[in-house]
């Protein structure tokens, strides 16, 4: 119910919000029901019709196997949406875990736990990430795996200075009075502190992710072929580009869009959670 309220908030007090809403669900709901709305099998090659401009029968054109960019399209949304969702669900716990255990505890759990948070930091995202499924091989796993081991820093660092803030603080002293302890205490009290800003970062992130999968994809190192991805469909239109540009610029586009409705989301989430923005 409060993630419902909040939408709502948003989209009352927010243009960038409600643009970043529409787009959001839109995608999720293509990809949910692209078996529905796709118009044509994206793997069925039709030689005859490769490479057609968009028309009224190809409304999006078809590529160099003569499948349709449009049914692509919207079965490449899956994968791409499918990717953010499994190193998020992966990322944010683990990240949260570390930081508020270390800004709770202190002392050298605190040095030992944030050391091993720096060491993860040095590495950036995207040459880990073709490092590790470089070395494990191709595959939407393996690139979630990749950009989870370089994403929990963050929320580690944050969440760990949010509870360190109020480690001797009389919140926290009135709690242990009370009995509250160990999990009680992390679930009940420690927890709900760090989530609007991991909320916050979750937004920023999901665009980082987005971009990261379509990187492995241009390259090669993500979703394997036929399947439909946006970064594949992207590196298959650049051989292309200067004849057929729409093949690449599409897919792009769709890229740029939905990262930049998360970046607007989570401006919107901000202003939404910050109780010195008023509008």
């Amino acid at each position: 119910m409060k993630a419902i309220e909040m939408m709502r908030r948003i989209w009352r007090t927010s243009y960038g919000g409600r643009f970043a809403l529409v787009v959001i669900v839109g995608v999720t709901l293509v990809a949910c029901l692209a078996p529905r709305l796709a118009p044509y099998d994206p793997y069925a090659q039709q030689f005859a019709v490769r490479l057609m401009p968009p028309s009224s029968t190809h409304w999006l054109g078809t590529d160099g196997l003569g499948r349709d960019v449009l049914s692509r399209l919207m079965y490449g949304a899956r994968p791409t949406l499918g990717l953010a969702v499994l190193v998020i669900a992966l990322t944010v716990p683990i990240g949260l875990a570390i930081g508020i255990v270390a800004g709770y505890a202190g002392g050298w759990i605190e040095r030992v736990l944030m050391r091993v948070t720096d060491i993860f930091m040095a590495f950036p995202r995207l040459v880990l990430a073709l490092a590790f499924v470089g070395l494990l091989g191709p595959g939407l796993l393996n690139g979630a795996l990749a950009l989870v081991l370089t994403g929990w820093p963050a929320y580690a660092r944050v969440s760990r200075a949010e509870i360190a803030a109020l480690r001797r603080s009389d919140y926290l002293a009135a709690a242990e009075m009370q009995g509250i302890t160990g999990f009680r205490l992390f679930w009940g009290h420690l927890l709900p502190i760090c989530v609007p800003s991991a909320r916050v970062r979750l937004a920023l992130d999901l665009a980082s992710i987005i971009l990261a999968a379509a990187g492995l994809g241009f390259l090669g190192l993500g979703v394997r072929p036929p399947a439909a991805e946006w970064g594949t469909m992207v590196a298959d239109g650049s051989k292309v580009i200067f004849d057929q540009w729409w093949l690449a610029a599409i897919p792009g586009l769709s890229i740029v869009v939905l990262s930049l409705a998360f970046n607007l989301l989570a401006d919107a989430l901000r202003d939404s959670t910050d109780p010195h923005h008023e509008r």
